[in-house]
């Protein structure tokens, strides 16, 4: 059921990576050249030739700088008009067409069914998408006795809603956005506006029993039991309120007509969203009994209160860096904190441990297609930026001097944000760039080996010491080795020795700092600025430094 190959949208998504990669680093590059450019009308210029007394600059020498730039744009205007985003956009399009007539997924074949919901109009509607598909890929491998179902929006991209039909065997429905009467309340949070979508559960006649899931649900094992469960079921993460990342429900159009009326004559919901709305149409639930599946395998009728191992939060795990939940079987992990910190995203591990667990399922159901190709052509790319630095220093690192009688306040202080700037960009440059859903360990090993990269730009332009100017990058290593540290015997250990090294790290840091500003000012102090292009000879006073 899985493919291997790379799907036009895959290739679209690696071409709009490495059209953003070149741009950004075209960009830094441009903006570092162009600035010193500005400074060279006033005070100095760098020559990437050492000049002799009796050696005029050449043309070609001062031509170098502004070609290799001009390289790096037409490369990235090369990738915008080739097949990048235009044919196989194209491409896309006219398969999109094609497939419009096509069956709506594969036909039911259960009579139960796992659902999950997706929709658009939010930064991270790809990120979404992946989750889902991992989450699909781990239920298919579970081999659970239900239905895949998918209650997508129509303005769902076709191939992304073909792709979990055929790859994933999905039965997607297609449904309308519901419109969301709270949305001008105050505190609403717009990424909840569409949320509601997840009433089209109840519409799901065809099925005796649906168990409703979010996308950040990891699966430890097959939690059928969940079918015999009543008319609602719901587990409580927090004490008075249920969580409605996982509830069991029997579909019914009377209690969809009930709950779509009930939106329009402005039913109390606290956050707006659908966990407000469906927590104020249950509000019993708190005192409804425990489920416990029964050993004979018949359905029970009424509400029930799920045991905490169906929604085991993420949060609980952290304290003693273990799963301690007695009360049912540890079945699900799930993740309601910051949605920054989802899974998904390479950077939230090893910051927050179990992430590691996900992205092993994504690897064992799904694999990483797109991702591991784009990460293949960063590393060249970076690559390519430290073997050209390292190759150009001898001409970059000899500066020319003569005297100047002008105030350079301005110039000194445009230098010094400069420099600054391109020492942060270094650090900032990669982490956009790098695509969310891969790979932590890939993931990580790019932003060092990006930042280090764009570090030898700043090192080089500005003759800056070497060391200070990697501290960062070793300090983000050695935290990086504290946090994914294996062997804490509880989560207080490991907070403390983070802090621990973030308390012996940061005046090292500070050094750093320290260090960098002092060589920026030594230079921008000499009596002596580089000479202007175009001079026949060395004003009196002239100086070499090698």
């Amino acid at each position: 059921m899985s493919s291997k190959t790379i799907s036009a949208y895959e290739l679209h998504f690696i071409y709009q990576i490495l059209f953003k990669l070149i741009t950004l680093t075209t960009t830094h590059c441009y903006l570092l050249f162009q600035f010193k450019g500005l400074f060279n009308l006033t005070s100095f210029h760098i020559i990437l030739k050492p000049i002799t007394q009796t050696e005029k600059p050449t043309m070609a020498s001062s031509r170098e700088p502004r070609l290799m730039l001009r390289f790096l744009l037409l490369l990235g205007f090369a990738v915008y008009k080739t097949t990048a985003f235009g044919e196989v956009v194209k491409a896309s399009q006219i398969e999109q067409q094609q497939q419009q007539h096509q069956q709506e997924g594969p036909p039911q074949r259960h009579k139960n069914a796992y659902a999950t919901m997706m929709y658009m109009g939010t930064p991270r509607d790809y990120e979404f998408y992946v989750a889902i598909r991992v989450m699909l890929r781990s239920l298919d491998k579970l081999q659970v006795d239900a239905d895949l179902v998918v209650i997508a929006s129509h303005d769902v991209p076709r191939r992304w809603v073909h792709t979990m039909e055929q790859e994933d065997g999905a039965r997607v429905m297609r449904v309308e956005n519901v419109n969301n009467p709270y949305k001008n309340q105050p505190n609403f949070d717009r990424r909840f506006l569409l949320t509601l979508n997840k009433l089209y559960v109840w519409k799901l006649v065809e099925y005796e029993r649906v168990v409703m899931l979010d996308a950040d649900n990891l699966f430890l094992r097959k939690p059928d039991e969940l079918f015999q469960c009543g008319q609602f079921c719901a587990a409580f993460i927090n004490p008075c309120i249920f969580h409605t990342g996982l509830f069991v429900v029997q579909p019914s159009m009377e209690v969809f007509n009930d709950m779509l009326h009930q939106l329009e004559i402005g039913k109390h919901n606290p956050d707006g969203a659908d966990q407000g709305f469906i927590s104020s149409y249950f509000p019993d639930l708190l005192d409804m009994p425990m489920f416990h599946p029964p050993l004979n395998g018949t359905t029970v009728n009424g509400s029930y209160r799920l045991p905490l191992g169906y929604q085991m939060d993420a949060t609980y795990y952290y304290l003693r860096l273990r799963w301690n939940v007695p009360c049912g079987p540890n079945s699900v992990i799930t993740f309601p904190g910051a949605l920054w910190l989802k899974p998904w995203y390479w950077w939230s591990w090893p910051v927050l441990p179990l992430g590691i667990q996900w992205h092993e399922q994504r690897r064992q159901n799904m694999g990483y297609g797109a991702e591991t190709t784009m990460a293949l052509i960063q590393c060249i790319v970076f690559g390519g930026i430290i073997a050209v630095t390292r190759l150009a220093r001898p001409n970059i690192s000899k500066l020319c001097y003569r005297r100047t009688e002008k105030n350079v306040s301005v110039i000194q202080a445009g230098l010094k944000m400069l420099a600054i700037w391109s020492i942060l960009a270094a650090y900032i440059i990669p982490f956009i760039i790098i695509p969310c859903t891969i790979h932590p360990l890939l993931g990580w090993g790019l932003y060092l080996l990006g930042s280090f990269a764009l570090c030898t730009i700043a090192i080089n332009a500005f003759m800056l010491p070497t060391l200070p100017v990697l501290t960062p990058c070793l300090g983000i290593f050695g935290v990086l080795l504290v946090m994914a540290f294996p062997f804490y015997s509880n989560g207080i250990i490991r907070a403390l020795s983070i802090f621990c090294y973030a308390f012996c790290a940061a005046p090292f840091l500070w050094v750093s700092v320290v260090k960098i500003m002092a060589s920026l000012q030594a230079s921008l102090e000499r009596e002596n600025f580089f000479p202007r292009l175009g001079e026949s000879s060395p004003p009196s006073g002239f100086n070499k430094l090698y």
